[in-house]
């Protein structure tokens, strides 16, 4: 594909994130995005057959992009400060955007997964990506004591997803930072030594 047919697949890709992330997948609409792009029908349907199409593709790209993040906001000298650099990047984002929108795929995961397929699995390697890369910090801070050695890493992953994933919701809930600082603050206390 040249570098024009790039750039404007790209654009709609883009379009489509912020329509997803301001209205969900089923009231977002192929207009939306032309309409903030300014790109012609025509060349949307030369890249994607349809909305869905051009939905799934919004939310791969989303994924690759947050699973990068993941593994960036991993960043510190043992895994427990690696872990608590993850948690506390989590709430600057959201503190960014006004807590307005929370988490795209799990707003989509509760509007489309079980509507179509393709988005749940989509949805699930995005999930599942973040599980391993949290299982893989949580066995390194258990080998070295930082972490609970009760359960299995990827039990604690899981569970660290569910309560961000929680803590995200109320947050955008209340518009407030404690209500997604809380349920983080006792999920660490949760996951250290007893």
């Amino acid at each position: 594909m040249q570098a024009r047919g790039q750039r404007t697949r790209a654009e709609l890709i883009d379009g489509m994130r912020s329509a997803i992330q301001r209205n969900g997948v089923a009231r977002s609409s192929i207009s939306d995005v032309l309409e903030a792009t300014g790109i012609k029908k025509g060349s949307l349907y030369f890249h994607f057959a349809d909305k869905d199409d051009l939905a799934l593709a919004a939310l791969e790209q989303a994924g690759e992009d947050f699973l990068a993040f993941v593994t960036e906001s991993l960043d510190g000298d043992t895994p427990w400060q690696r872990l608590e650099a993850f948690l506390e990047r989590a709430i600057a984002h959201h503190r960014r955007v006004g807590f307005v929108g929370g988490c795209v795929f799990g707003n989509t995961t509760l509007e489309m997964a079980d509507v179509d397929p393709r988005y749940g699995e989509v949805l699930s390697r995005v999930f599942d990506g973040w599980t391993r890369r949290l299982a893989e910090v949580i066995a390194q801070g258990q080998e070295v004591g930082e972490i609970r050695a009760d359960w299995p890493a990827e039990a604690l992953a899981r569970h660290m997803v569910a309560v961000t994933e929680g803590a995200i919701m109320q947050a955008r809930l209340g518009k407030a930072e404690t209500a997604m600082r809380e349920p983080l603050e006792t999920l660490k206390r949760l996951i250290q030594p007893q």
